[in-house]
């Protein structure tokens, strides 16, 4: 029998990791711990790591992945002669870096690259052709109607989570730091901001580090006096910063390569994100930390379910962490390269930050705060009335506030940022009116072919 000497007896497996492990946010261990903890593959123990994370660790042929919302974390197998190499990175173009590095990029497509889905433990065995199917660990749980039918204790617990968790991040950064908060005047960046004022304060440090960053293209759309008024109302109105931004430097074409999607909704958002980031940074250069108010709407359900035909609240009230995750990692509607829901929209916030160089911190879409959120018993609250669920949000986050804080917090009606930013006349000119034409763009970016 003949044997090919240069080919090895045994398969060689690689694993490539290009995350930063200074971008995770992690509150009560180290790093290390932390990933220690992910290779265990025991949801208990994951479920343990507080904060903003994204984390790989291996053991031979098994590696594992966990993520919470708030940092995206990408994987690819690409094959090679004497073995798989496994590539982990935060986005889909240093995966194709990297393989057009090891001279592999003829096995690239964007579609092949696979997004570790927010809350489970990712489990890959390094096993070669053909590659078995991930193990899907669920690390948060739910836990649903475990919180009293009482608007005053919801809100209680819920803020007063988000707010540990917004005093936790303060206590692990630079103590003279300023912190900047991106601030429409909506409830969701109102409570962030008023959460991270009271917590300034009850820590003894001054408040004078805080900034409420509010964005206005063409000092148009409604965010500008809405952010205003909120302030007057709360007698804050010395934190307000407008970021005036002429519509001309708006470009979704930027926004789509900066968060690698094309689903319109986060691609507008993301094109205001960047515009109040790139804003950001010409002013303050050596500014590094924004706070923002991403996952509040997912938490507490309030999307319009009328817009979307797939939707009733029905399904939006019965499946857990609906907007958080999607359908689910077991659906057929959970895209394998993208995960699904929040899980996949919150690149939307954390890219433009990303890529402007600041460190972006969302409360509301840590572990702690979502699983609080999550005990809501929407149903008894809403008996399954729209009106109900969409004024849930205001009433819980008052509630909360006002335990929290003392404050009186204002309510506005609900104005999505990409709305709130800018007059409906130039949105129209910035923005396709169909979700085609993101889709080219994003093909053009990695010079693809619809496949």
């Amino acid at each position: 029998m003949n044997v090919d000497a240069t080919l090895p007896s045994q398969p060689v497996e690689r694993m490539i990791n290009l995350l930063d492990p200074d971008k995770n946010l992690i509150f009560d261990m180290t790093v290390d711990q932390a990933i220690q903890k992910v290779g265990t593959g025991q949801a208990d123990q994951v479920r343990q790591i507080d904060g903003q994370f994204a984390l790989v660790h291996r053991n031979g042929r098994i590696v594992r992945m966990a993520r919470s919302i708030g940092r995206p974390m990408r994987y690819f197998l690409a094959k090679q002669a004497n073995g798989p190499v496994l590539i982990v990175a935060e986005r889909i173009d240093e995966i194709r870096g990297q393989l057009e590095k090891e001279g592999l990029l003829d096995q690239f497509h964007p579609s092949y690259t696979r997004m570790v889905p927010a809350h489970y433990v990712t489990e890959i065995s390094l096993v070669g052709c053909p590659d078995p199917n991930p193990i899907y660990t669920r690390f948060l749980q739910s836990n649903r109607d475990t919180l009293p039918a009482n608007i005053e204790e919801i809100g209680k617990q819920y803020v007063g989570a988000l707010t540990q968790e917004i005093q936790r991040f303060i206590q692990a950064i630079p103590a003279n730091d300023p912190i900047g908060v991106l601030f429409s005047g909506g409830i969701d960046s109102g409570v962030v901001l008023l959460s991270t004022y009271h917590v300034l304060r009850t820590l003894g440090q001054s408040p004078s580090r805080l900034k409420a960053f509010t964005l206005s293209v063409d000092r148009s759309g409604t965010d500008f006096a809405q952010a205003s008024d909120f302030l007057k109302q709360v007698d804050l109105d010395m934190l307000l910063e407008v970021l005036d931004v002429p519509a001309d430097d708006l470009d979704f074409r930027e926004a789509v390569t900066v968060i690698e999607d094309y689903k319109p909704l986060d691609v507008q958002s993301a094109v205001m994100g960047l515009a109040a980031c790139k804003k950001i940074r010409s002013l303050y250069p050596d500014w590094k930390y924004l706070l923002d108010g991403d996952g509040g709407d997912e938490n507490l359900r309030d999307y319009p379910i009328e817009e979307n035909s797939e939707l009733t609240i029905r399904s939006v009230l019965n499946n857990p962490f609906f907007y958080q995750e999607g359908w689910g990692v077991d659906k057929i509607k959970h895209s394998l390269t993208y995960s699904g829901g929040q899980s996949r929209g919150h690149v939307r916030t954390f890219a433009p930050a990303d890529h402007c160089g600041f460190v972006g911190f969302s409360p509301f879409a840590t572990p702690n705060v979502v699983a609080v959120a999550e005990g809501i018993p929407f149903i008894e609250l809403t008996q399954w009335d729209h009106g109900k669920l969409y004024d849930l949000k205001g009433q819980v986050a008052a509630a909360g506030i006002k335990a929290i804080t003392a404050m009186n917090m204002p309510i506005f009606p609900k104005t999505r940022f990409q709305r709130g930013a800018v007059e409906a006349q130039k949105f129209a000119k910035i923005f396709p009116p169909n979700e085609l034409a993101y889709r080219n763009a994003f093909a053009e970016h990695f010079e693809v072919a619809a496949r």
